[in-house]
């Protein structure tokens, strides 16, 4: 690998910066390729097991992370003197079966075939009998948009049949037009069936809107799901959450007299009303659960202005992957170096840069590294719904999920662009370095909603989210599209996500020092950034201030 600084030029730059103040352009400089690449071989070694919340991988991956914040001299992040934020999780393993009685037909589910479900209400056993099934289009109550799929139709006791995704218009006003909003998101349309009081939510898996086949939701739902430990043990949640396979849909419906392709053309429209489609649904779920004490890590660098230094900047990424399934053959352990070994070395190398500024910056910096993100953003959740600092109070979140391993690139992509004056920010620091800014060349796939700043954003943060650029340095047209979809197709979520001997970390590192200038700029910014108009999270933010 063509490194560009070495450690030894490294350690030239903390020596020189001893006593003699170190500037925001010096302490970027100690963040370097043998540092991200040295933290990664360590988290994603075999000794740490694959990092799954609750076993001896977790241990390994809190104690090692807050070892190193240790070393570097920053304080422990929890107000009682640890580094720990316990977040308390529930593992549920969901054996759900079922049918459903169309016309004269019964139609059988079949559990991994065409059928997924989950039952997160915290109890061995949920079921639902004779529930009238009913077709809500895509499930979305958007007042912004002027969108509500309910149209006031009590759907209590109901089981929702819905579309993945938002709803295609052809208004580009609507919906973002490509690029995926929060309400296309599975997350959401389970939120808003046990906000309306449903029993049950079945999604029709599609796989262009939904980003992944089928194969992808039943590997994920099929094993272990985990929550939060509710203090209701979930009881507000629908009692059922599953998947069906666009084949079965298909049949149910027209069994019931229904057609998909006219039903889907309905959807697509502000006036569409739900559709009572004359089948019932009969579901049983027996859980399995366990109780599982799993933790974030979180340290500080306090503020150095008396007026700012209740504000924070937090930098995140997940530590957690997959670990390790005994059932396979040969390899068995999820190593998770991509993914998210390296947003939690950046995360350290950003850690380094920070605690060698002198003076410190004005707001305070906290670096969170959270749990169960491959469980659903489960440590990030529960971070923002029992936050250490003040989220009204929080100027900014700043998440990595994954490095460029590939090299030096001109432009950085910024995920779900358009969302908040931070990308403002980054844009005039991109071009101090002579960089740009790519929108996201998959926006259809949401992944703006799928990582942890999420949790943020969803409680009024400005989050920033990026991702490797798409422009190569000595590279041909179309290298980024062709890595990217090597390492989705080969790696992503399997035993292979290792480091590989032809990683070029030159490009994280600079993507990561761009990542320091932002929240620096924000640390000293008197004004704390902003949602922009149009962003599904600008009401709350500014509810959240008026408090």
């Amino acid at each position: 690998m063509k490194f560009s600084h070495s450690l030894t030029a490294a350690a030239a730059i903390i020596a020189a910066g001893c006593g003699s103040g170190n500037g925001p352009d010096h302490a970027s400089m100690l963040i370097t390729p043998e540092g991200i690449l040295a933290h990664t071989r360590t988290l994603s070694s075999d000794e740490f097991e694959g990092r799954a919340p609750g076993t001896e991988g977790e241990t390994k991956s809190v104690e090692y992370l807050a070892g190193q914040f240790r070393s570097l001299g920053l304080e422990p992040g929890n107000p009682d003197g640890s580094y720990f934020q316990r977040a308390p999780l529930a593992g549920i393993t969901s054996s759900v079966t079922g049918s459903i009685r169309a016309g004269s037909r019964t139609i059988a589910l079949n559990p991994l075939q065409d059928f997924v479900g989950v039952s997160r209400p915290l109890q061995p056993s949920n079921e639902v009998a004779n529930s009238d099934i009913v077709f809500v289009g895509y499930g979305v109550v958007a007042p912004e948009y002027q969108w509500d799929d309910y149209k006031g139709l009590d759907v209590r006791g109901k089981t929702l049949l819905m579309l993945i995704n938002d709803p295609p218009t052809p208004d580009e006003k609507l919906f973002k037009g490509k690029a995926m909003t929060y309400y296309g998101r599975w997350t959401y349309k389970y939120e808003i069936a046990s906000e309306k009081g449903a029993a049950a939510a079945i999604i029709i898996h599609e796989t262009g809107p939904a980003g992944y086949p089928f194969e992808v939701v039943t590997g994920s739902w099929g094993r272990e799901n985990f929550d939060l430990q509710a203090g209701d043990g979930n009881k507000a949640r629908v009692k059922v959450e599953s998947w069906i396979s666009l084949d079965k849909a298909k049949e149910l419906l027209a069994a019931s007299g229904h057609d998909f392709d006219t039903l889907k053309q309905q959807a697509v429209s502000r006036d569409f009303r739900p559709v009572v489609i004359g089948a019932k649904a009969t579901l049983r779920a027996v859980n399995k659960i366990r109780s599982v004490d799993s933790r974030n890590v979180i340290a500080r660098l306090p503020g150095s202005d008396p007026t700012l230094r209740d504000q924070y900047v937090v930098y995140s990424a997940h530590w957690d992957h997959l670990g390790r399934d005994p059932n396979l053959q040969g390899d068995q352990i999820f190593n998770g170096a991509l993914d998210n070994a390296s947003g939690a070395a950046g995360l350290l190398e950003l850690a380094k840069a920070f605690a060698a500024l002198d003076p410190r910056p004005k707001r305070t910096i906290l670096f969170l590294s959270v749990t169960a993100e491959e469980k659903g953003l489960l440590g990030a959740r529960y971070y923002a719904a029992h936050p250490l600092y003040p989220l009204a109070r929080t100027a900014a979140n700043i998440n990595m999920d994954g490095v460029n391993q590939w090299g030096r690139t001109r432009d950085i992509v910024v995920v779900g662009r358009g969302q908040s004056t931070l990308e403002d920010t980054l844009e005039q620091a991109a071009r101090q370095r002579g960089r740009t800014l790519k929108d996201d060349p998959e926006p259809e796939k949401g992944f703006y909603f799928r990582s942890d700043h999420f949790e943020f954003a969803k409680l009024g943060v400005p989050a920033l989210y990026t991702d490797s650029g798409e422009e190569y340095l000595d590279k041909p047209a179309g290298f980024a599209e062709k890595r990217r979809s090597e390492y989705t197709a080969n790696d992503y979520h399997k035993v292979s996500d290792e480091v590989k001997p032809d990683w070029d970390l030159t490009g994280a590192a600079e993507d990561l020092r761009l990542l320091f200038d932002v929240g620096y700029r924000v640390a000293e910014d008197p004004k704390m950034p902003e949602w922009k108009p149009g962003s599904e999270f600008k009401a709350v933010r500014e509810a959240s201030l008026q408090r």
